[in-house]
């Protein structure tokens, strides 16, 4: 049993590791970046990759994000030397061991990786993972330290979002009247391009073009759709749902209020 312990360490160093980047993820969520550029900074942070200077910038401007980052950087130092160390102490033979065992612990080691990667794939446990991580960052820290965030309702089903538009997107040499965002519930609030003046509250006759990083506010799950969806069919056909779901909140809405109407008024 003592030679597996260095493997079930390793597990153990793996598995928090993954719970310090999701949890790190939701914060940096939290405080109004994108999904994908949120996983983006929480990894490599962690990971000691580094970023370009754009998201560098985005990072060292908030004073929030920058402290998650920070303790990120801390974090990952230290467990990944203990990962390393933990598998090569899994692996070193002392000159008696049997074969068997240490190919045993290669299955193992495998085998743990394989489940732990179908975990972290699963859609139904990372959705309930992140609201999981979401309640208790906001049970027992202050992430929202904004008076907006009780204005827009944030957390509540609504965020705002810095989404940064790659040529592949959906959103990529589109003006905002053709995109139609409000349909699907969102609001453009401002418009960032590299060269040029911030563009608040734009017009429809602006077109967005790869490089903009697009303030937007709305529905978390319209917002996180919107920050995958890429050109085509399939992007559009993304719209088109968005935009029924989008119509039958508004029917059930009315719905609701001709109800509460009705009651009050009897």
């Amino acid at each position: 049993m003592a030679s597996f312990l260095p493997i079930i360490s390793l597990f153990l160093v793996v598995v928090i590791s993954l719970m310090v980047v999701r949890i790190a993820t939701v914060a940096l969520v939290l405080t109004g970046i994108s999904q994908q550029l949120a996983q983006f900074q929480a990894r490599s942070a962690f990971t000691g990759a580094g970023f370009t200077t754009s998201e560098s910038d985005k990072v060292t401007q908030h004073p929030v994000r920058r402290k998650i980052i920070m303790l990120l950087m801390l974090l990952g130092n230290a467990g990944i030397v203990t990962a390393v160390s933990s598998l090569m102490l899994s692996f070193v033979n002392t000159g008696d061991e049997h074969p068997v065992s240490i190919w045993l612990r290669f299955g193992l080691l495998g085998l743990g990786l394989a489940v732990l990667w179908s975990i972290t794939q699963s859609q139904w446990v990372d959705q309930r993972l992140n609201n999981l991580v979401e309640w208790a960052l906001r049970r027992w820290t202050d992430l929202e330290v904004a008076d907006y965030s009780n204005l827009l309702h944030l957390g509540h089903g609504f965020m705002v979002i810095e989404m940064e538009v790659e040529q592949e997107d959906w959103l990529v040499e589109r003006d905002l009247a053709g995109l139609r965002l409000s349909e699907e519930g969102v609001l453009v609030l401002g418009i960032e391009r590299p060269g040029a003046d911030y563009l608040g509250a734009p017009r429809g006759t602006t077109s967005l073009k790869a490089g903009d990083t697009v303030i937007l506010y709305g529905p978390r799950d319209v917002l996180t759709n919107l920050d995958e969806r890429r050109a085509g069919s399939s992007g559009n056909w993304d719209h088109h749902k968005a935009v029924d779901k989008q119509l039958k909140a508004q029917r059930e809405q009315a719905e609701l209020e001709k109800e509460a109407e009705e009651t009050s008024g009897n």
